[in-house]
C-alpha cells in the first residue's frame, strides 16, 4: 500500500493565488515608499555634498557594504530570520544614513553608508528568492510556468518600485526648488555653461563653482520625510506578508535545510560557475549606468546647467519611464523572448552615451534632459527585468545564492562609479560606460548561445530515446519538457 503524502502547497485552494498576487503587491509597495527615502537622497549626493566628494563617497561606502553582506551574510540572515523578517530588519537599517544628512561629515556619513550596505544585500536578496518561491507556488496552482510568472512577478515589482523615483524626487524638488532654483553658473555668466556642464565637467574642479548650497533648514524637512517613509515600509511589510514557510514546504531548493556556513558555501561556489563569470560584467554594468545616471547627468548636465531644484524632476521622469518600462518589457518578453529587447536596449543606450560625449548643455535645453531621462528609463527596464529573471531561470533551486552574487556583481559597478566619479570628467565615465556595455553584452550573448546548445543537446537525446522506445506522441513531450 502505497501513502500519497501532500505537500501545504499542494493543499492551497486555487484562489490562493490572489493572496500571493497580494503579497507581491504588498512587497513591492514597501520598497517603493523606502526608496523614496533612499533613492531621493541618493540622487542628491553629487550635488548637495558635493564639497571632497563627500556624497559620491558615501554612496561607494554603501555598495562597499554591500558587497560584503552579499558574500557572506545575504543567504545566512535570511536562513535566521527567513524572508518577510529579513526584510522588514534590512529596512531600519537604511535610516541613519538619512538621519546623517542632518549633520554631513566623513565621520558620519560614511559609517552610515557601511551599515546600509549591510542591510541592502539580505533586503535585495530575500525579495528575490520571495517571489522566486510564491512564483513556484503559483505555478502549481494556475498551471502556468514558474519562469513566466517570475518575470511577471518582476515586472510588476519593478512597475511599482520604480516609482520610487517618482516620489522622492518629487519630495525633494518641490522642497528644494522653493526659493532661487538657478544654476550657480548662470549667475557668474551664462557662457560658461557649455565649458564647465557636460562632458567636461569634473567634480573636483568645478563643484563649487557650478553647484550652489542648500539652506539647512530644507535638508532636515526632507530628512524628516524620508525617515517616516522608511519606517512606514518596515511596518508594511510586518503586517501585511505571509510567511514564506506557507509557500516553500516540499519545494526542491539548494539552500533549503542548510546551515548558515553551507548556505556560505553555495554562494561562495556559484560566484566562481563558469555560467556566472561570463555575467558579471553585464552585472557591473548595470550597477556603474544606474550610478551615472544619479549622480554623475544630474550634477554635469541638470545641476550645473538648469539647477539643482530640476534634478528630482529629471529623475521622477526617469522613475516613471523605467516603471512603465518594466510592465511593457516583461509582457513583450513573452512575445518577442529577451534577445530582442536586450538587443534593442543596447543600441539605444549606446546612442545615450554617445549623446552624453557630443550634446553640451545649455541653459534653454532643459526638454532634452527629459528625453534622455525617459530613454534611459526604458533601457534600465530591460536591464533589471531580463536579467533578474535569467538568473532565477540559470539557478533553479539556488536563488538565494544566485540573486546575492547578482547584487554584488551590481554593487561592484556603483563603487566604481562613485570612486572614480570625483576624479575623472564625464566624458571619461561615459566611455568607460561604453566599454561595459559592449563587453557585457557579448558574454551575456555567449551565455545564450550554450544554454541554446544545452537545450539542443537535450532535446535530440530526448527524440533518440523516444526513437528507441517507440513511445507514440514522445516527440511532443519532448519538445514540451525542453522548453
Amino acid at each position: 500500500m502505497t501513502t500519497d503524502t501532500k505537500s501545504p502547497v499542494d493543499e492551497l485552494k486555487p484562489n490562493e493565488t490572489w493572496r500571493i498576487v497580494k503579497n507581491v503587491v504588498v512587497i513591492s509597495l514597501a520598497f517603493m515608499f523606502h526608496f523614496t527615502a533612499y533613492s531621493g537622497a541618493a540622487n542628491l549626493q553629487s550635488s548637495i555634498n558635493a564639497d571632497a566628494g563627500l556624497g559620491t563617497a558615501s554612496l561607494a561606502a554603501v555598495y562597499a557594504g554591500l558587497i560584503f553582506s552579499n558574500i557572506f551574510m545575504s543567504v545566512v540572515v535570511i536562513k535566521w530570520f527567513g524572508t518577510k523578517w529579513a526584510i522588514s530588519l534590512s529596512f531600519i537599517t537604511y535610516m541613519p544614513y538619512i538621519a546623517a544628512q542632518l549633520y554631513p561629515t566623513f565621520y558620519t556619513m560614511i559609517p552610515a553608508g557601511l551599515i546600509v550596505g549591510l542591510g541592502g544585500g539580505p533586503l535585495w536578496c530575500a525579495k528575490c528568492t520571495y517571489l522566486s518561491v510564491v512564483s513556484e507556488a503559483h505555478s502549481k496552482l494556475s498551471k502556468i510556468s514558474a519562469e513566466a510568472l517570475l518575470v511577471r512577478f518582476l515586472g510588476l515589482f519593478f512597475m511599482i518600485f520604480q516609482m520610487n523615483q517618482v516620489w522622492g524626487n518629487l519630495i525633494s524638488s518641490l522642497v528644494l526648488s522653493s526659493g532661487n532654483n538657478t544654476a550657480a553658473v548662470t549667475s557668474v555668466n551664462e557662457t560658461m555653461i557649455p565649458i564647465l556642464c557636460g562632458a567636461n565637467f569634473l567634480p573636483t574642479a568645478d563643484a563649487a563653482e557650478a553647484l550652489p548650497a542648500q539652506p539647512p533648514e530644507k535638508i532636515q524637512m526632507i530628512a524628516g520625510i524620508y525617515l517616516a517613509c522608511m519606517a512606514g515600509a518596515a511596518i508594511i511589510v510586518a503586517i501585511g506578508v505571509d510567511n514564506m514557510k506557507r509557500y516553500e514546504s516540499g519545494r526542491s531548493s539548494a539552500a533549503c535545510g542548510l546551515s548558515g556556513l553551507a548556505l556560505l558555501s553555495v554562494t561562495l561556489k556559484l560566484l566562481v560557475e563558469p555560467t556566472q563569470l561570463l555575467l558579471v560584467v553585464i552585472n557591473m554594468f548595470v550597477g556603474l549606468q544606474q550610478a551615472f545616471f544619479g549622480a554623475d547627468f544630474t550634477a554635469a548636465f541638470v545641476s550645473c546647467a538648469v539647477g539643482t531644484g530640476s534634478v528630482g524632476f529629471v529623475m521622477m521622469t526617469y522613475g516613471l519611464s523605467d516603471a512603465i518600462g518594466c510592465v511593457i518589457t516583461g509582457y513583450l518578453a513573452k512575445i518577442t523572448g529577451r534577445l530582442p529587447l536586450i538587443c534593442v536596449a543596447t543600441c539605444v543606450h549606446g546612442a545615450l552615451f554617445c549623446a552624453v560625449l557630443w550634446w553640451r548643455p545649455h541653459a534653454g535645453d532643459g526638454y532634452l534632459l527629459y528625453v534622455i531621462a525617459v530613454l534611459w528609463g526604458l533601457c534600465d527596464s530591460v536591464w533589471i527585468v531580463q536579467i533578474n529573471a535569467y538568473y532565477g531561470i540559470l539557478f533553479p533551486g539556488r536563488e538565494e545564492a544566485a540573486f546575492s552574487n547578482f547584487r554584488l556583481w551590481e554593487s561592484v559597478g556603483y563603487i566604481i562609479a562613485y570612486v572614480v566619479s570625483p576624479y575623472l570628467r564625464t566624458s571619461s565615465k561615459a566611455y568607460l560606460n561604453l566599454a561595459m556595455l559592449a563587453v557585457g553584452v557579448s558574454c551575456y550573448f555567449l551565455v545564450e548561445y550554450q544554454q541554446f546548445q544545452i537545450k539542443k543537446d537535450a532535446q535530440n537525446k530526448k527524440k533518440d530515446l523516444c526513437y528507441i522506445s517507440d513511445v507514440k506522441g514522445c516527440d511532443n513531450i519532448a519538445f514540451q519538457n525542453v522548453e
